[in-house]
């Protein structure tokens, strides 16, 4: 029987199935990334909705797996040799994931490498910056009466659409032929500006039809529509 005990968070959401990789996440753009990930590679994992409406990731719990108090989080009883290991950011969770399960990652060394960049550049660019525009389009910046924050986080979301429509112009997927975690690093982010945000006003949507192709490529695969609704939203 596997033993989670010396982890913290396995007490304030206990594992059913300990055996499993046990997920920490909630419906957000980031957090579904994992959920999808894990339902592509068929590995075997339970499930934890950490409620972020309620503050949940900055319960002491939470925290000593994720001390950026961000989901999602995961615990895998069978890490490297064997051992447990807890990892946050969805993006080295997404790396980790592949690589333990040889699937959405190319096995060439350099095709590898040029898949985790276009993770990275969903990282470091796109989610930070539609995250912004959400905010300032949608949200609280609504109340402030300077609209140039959601100019600059508008202007650079469509410099970012469009590097992903030269990207998407002659190719099915990120990477080619083949569907990898930089398809599911970056597709929630552009689902959650047409669907969530609903940005189109700001955005043009009609201006980036290779990656609204795609994007609908990318919602029709099975694994795609179970993880969007894990955990489901309480």
């Amino acid at each position: 029987m596997t033993d989670l005990s010396n982890f913290p968070i396995a007490a304030r959401w206990p594992a059913k199935e300990p055996e499993k990789l046990q997920l920490y996440s909630f419906p957000t753009p980031n957090g579904v990334k994992v959920s999808i990930a894990l339902e592509e590679s068929g590995l075997p994992y339970e499930a934890h909705a950490v409620n972020i409406m309620k503050n949940e990731t900055w319960t002491d719990d939470f925290l000593s797996l994720n001390p950026n108090g961000k989901i999602p989080a995961i615990l895998d009883p069978d890490g490297p040799g064997g051992k447990p290991l807890p990892l946050f950011e969805s993006g080295a969770i997404l790396v980790y994931l592949a690589e333990k399960t040889g699937t959405l990652m190319p096995a060439d060394p350099a095709l590898r490498y040029e898949t985790i960049q276009w993770v990275f550049f969903q990282m470091g660019g796109i989610g930070p910056m539609f995250g912004q525009l959400g905010f300032f389009y949608k949200f609280g910046g609504k109340d402030f009466e300077d609209k140039r924050p959601m100019e600059r986080y508008a202007n650079e979301s469509k410099r970012l659409m469009g590097v992903l429509e030269k990207r998407l112009s002659d190719r099915q997927w990120i990477m080619g032929d083949d569907y990898t975690i930089a398809d599911i690093a970056i597709f929630p982010w552009v689902r959650a500006l047409r669907e969530f945000y609903d940005a189109d006003a700001v955005i043009g949507f009609k201006d980036f039809p290779k990656t609204f192709e795609w994007l609908d490529r990318c919602l029709a695969r099975p694994a795609t529509q179970k993880g969007l609704t894990i955990p489901p939203r309480p």
